[in-house]
């Protein structure tokens, strides 16, 4: 039986169907799950907690879990590179239904019920992990570097001018003539 600030025991909450249960809780998240694969990739800040609000609710074979994750977030902004961050909220509703019956096919769509827990850091987990933004802004209307010098346009101008693409070099007759 897994162990852990996330696992909750459900043993009580499933003797009656239909009971229900509150969870509210803070708990570190497994860095090892949320490591970005790159430099550029956001993430959790290490340390961070999960805020955790849960209901539970036992049903004929399994328990409904329904309730909000949020999560704090940094990563760096894909134009102008500046360090940004922000919080996902995210609004979950999954089934943890008991282990299938020999024979019977595995329900691949919830999650397991071990024993009379139930673990919800896998839940957490893959739920940040879909909601971390993949190509963050620091605003809106962020200008970014400019390709030629580097000056990050949102603090500074440059007078660069961009370099003319050869591939399109034979249309810049139809430029001169206008």
């Amino acid at each position: 039986m897994p162990v852990g600030p996330l696992v909750v025991q459900v043993a009580q909450l499933r003797r009656r169907s239909g009971s229900t249960s509150r969870l509210h809780t803070s708990a570190p998240l497994d860095q090892v799950l949320l490591t970005p694969a790159s430099a550029a990739d956001s993430r959790v800040p290490e340390g961070a907690p999960a805020d955790c609000d849960f209901v539970l609710e036992s049903y004929d074979g399994g328990v409904m879990v329904t309730g909000r994750v949020r999560a704090p977030w940094s990563g760096v902004c894909r134009r102008c590179t500046a360090p940004v961050g922000g919080e996902v909220d995210i609004a979950l509703k999954e089934r943890y239904c008991d282990p299938p019956a020999r024979g019977e096919p595995e329900d691949e769509e919830a999650y397991p019920i071990e024993g009379d827990a139930v673990d919800l850091a896998p839940l957490v987990h893959e739920a940040i992990l879909a909601e971390l933004p993949l190509a963050p802004l620091c605003r809106e209307d962020c200008l970014g570097l400019c390709p030629q010098c580097g000056a990050d346009r949102n603090h500074e101008t440059c007078s660069c001018v961009a370099p003319r693409d050869p591939r399109w070099a034979s249309l810049d007759v139809l430029r001169s003539s206008s």
